[in-house]
């Protein structure tokens, strides 16, 4: 082993795990496992799955302690070290015509401008990676270790212009990473991703991109095609346009196509349109068979059909048990509350149309429906996730808002209580003054807060 190695940092123990039974704590370091020194996350996983292990930990004050520990195949030792990865994040190291942290303001906090292109954070979040970064050892690691799936950032099988738009000359080499990967021998699987751009990989380049695809399949799952996200911001950068309606037509039939040729050849539709193809093209969202039990829901494929159904069935169940729980309904035929629900532009239509469905439903719920624009990163932004804090207070401050503001999860970081522009939620209830409750992108959660039954004592 290397005499530098200095091990990982171990920040906490879970309770009741092997690794608090075997005396492992907080502030102790991880310096092998089965005299192999571990590298990251992914060496860390794969020599801990069986059920014999030899655990090198060394204690605060420099003593060794050799640790053997038998267990379940699989089971987990329970410890949690500093960084998830044990190791660095790799960062991006390409240009993308299209990337959207090119087109954030200065000024942001400087975690956002970070582009994580990690096929670790892939495996173990679910992230989307260009692989341009990852060399022919890593792949092999990942057929190795059999990490799976890894979910891939294509825009393109051609070589030469996924050159182009990623500005980086060796991002067609990296297609033949891809194509070992998707190798049936190995056994991995692989989800892929299109962000589309107007004029650069759509018409022609889609299809041959869709069809190169087609041609990787058991192992590729499924592929998903995103509008690319033009902010305000991008002054300098390579032109890019908008979608129309057209054309946004055009490529919701090109997917449909391989969609009904994947159907019949092999039972599932492999390719799939985000959300926003739909409501740019004006078209029907598809129904949930379509979505193949929502593989690449994450990418904003199927979100919105997923909220109509769960709302629709949660609807229905309350109608059920209201016909049969005398308590239930004298609730609802006495209940009066005013809420304010907050969402962007794409998705507003669909909340407005359910919150009308409840409404006629329960005459004493009353629902103003605040449809926010996206003044922040441009009007071109119209997903609810992008929204900032500056632009809710700016919209509603000094309007009749009723007993609650619904504000949903999504526009909130991850595990944390404040939006893009570091607005907290207090804050935004100060400058407001109404309190607010995060709701999540969920019929059956919309349904139980918008009637409050759960504080009430009902379940549906």
């Amino acid at each position: 082993m290397d005499n530098n190695f200095k091990g990982h940092f171990i920040r906490d123990v879970r309770p009741g795990s092997i690794a608090e039974e075997v005396g492992i704590e907080p502030m102790d370091r991880l310096i092998a496992i089965n005299d192999q020194e571990i590298k990251d996350i992914f060496d860390y996983q794969y020599l801990t799955e069986s059920s014999e292990v030899n655990v090198l930990i060394e204690k605060p004050d420099g003593e060794p302690w050799l640790l053997e520990i038998e267990k379940d195949d699989d089971e987990d030792l329970g410890i949690i070290f500093d960084n998830g990865l044990m190791d660095d994040y790799k960062s991006c190291h390409n240009k993308c015509i299209f990337c959207f942290i090119d087109q954030m303001p200065k000024g942001m906090r400087e975690t956002l401008y970070f582009k994580d292109d990690d096929s670790r954070l892939s495996f173990l979040q679910g992230n989307y990676v260009t692989l341009t970064n990852m060399s022919d050892a890593d792949v092999d690691r990942i057929i190795r270790y059999h990490l799976s799936p890894i979910n891939v950032s294509i825009q393109t099988t051609n070589p030469e212009l996924r050159n182009k738009m990623l500005n980086n000359r060796f991002a067609g080499q990296a297609l033949e990473k891809f194509k070992k990967l998707c190798d049936p021998q190995y056994g991995i699987e692989l989800n892929a991703q299109i962000v589309l751009c107007k004029g650069i990989n759509d018409g022609e380049e889609l299809h041959r991109s869709l069809s190169d695809l087609y041609s990787y399949r058991p192992s590729l799952r499924s592929v998903s095609i995103v509008p690319v996200g033009l902010s305000k911001f991008r002054e300098g950068l390579f032109p890019l346009e908008p979608f129309g309606r057209e054309e946004a037509r055009k490529v919701v039939e090109e997917i449909t196509y391989w969609q009904e040729k994947s159907f019949k050849e092999t039972g599932d539709h492999f390719i799939h349109a985000s959300d926003e193809w739909f409501m740019i093209a004006g078209l029907p969202i598809p129904p949930a068979s379509l979505y193949d039990g929502y593989g690449q829901l994450e990418n904003g494929v199927g979100m919105v059909r997923l909220l109509l159904d769960d709302f629709h069935e949660s609807l229905e169940a309350l109608k059920e048990a209201a016909s049969e729980d005398q308590k239930l309904f004298d609730y609802l035929q006495n209940f009066k509350y005013t809420y304010t629900v907050v969402s962007g532009k794409l998705i507003h239509p669909y909340i407005a149309d359910m919150m009308n469905e409840v409404m006629d439903y329960c005459p004493g719920l009353k629902v103003n429906c605040a449809e926010i624009i996206n003044h922040f990163f441009g009007e071109g932004i119209t997903v609810t996730g992008l929204l900032t804090g500056q632009d809710i207070i700016g919209q509603l401050k000094g309007k009749e808002l009723g007993n609650k503001l619904l504000l949903p999860q999504n526009v909130l970081r991850a595990g944390e209580n404040y939006l893009l522009d570091d607005i907290t939620v207090p804050q935004i209830e100060e400058a407001l003054g109404i309190d607010i409750e995060i709701i999540r992108n969920e019929g059956d959660d919309l349904i139980d807060r918008l009637f409050r039954l759960t504080e009430n004592g009902f379940k549906i």
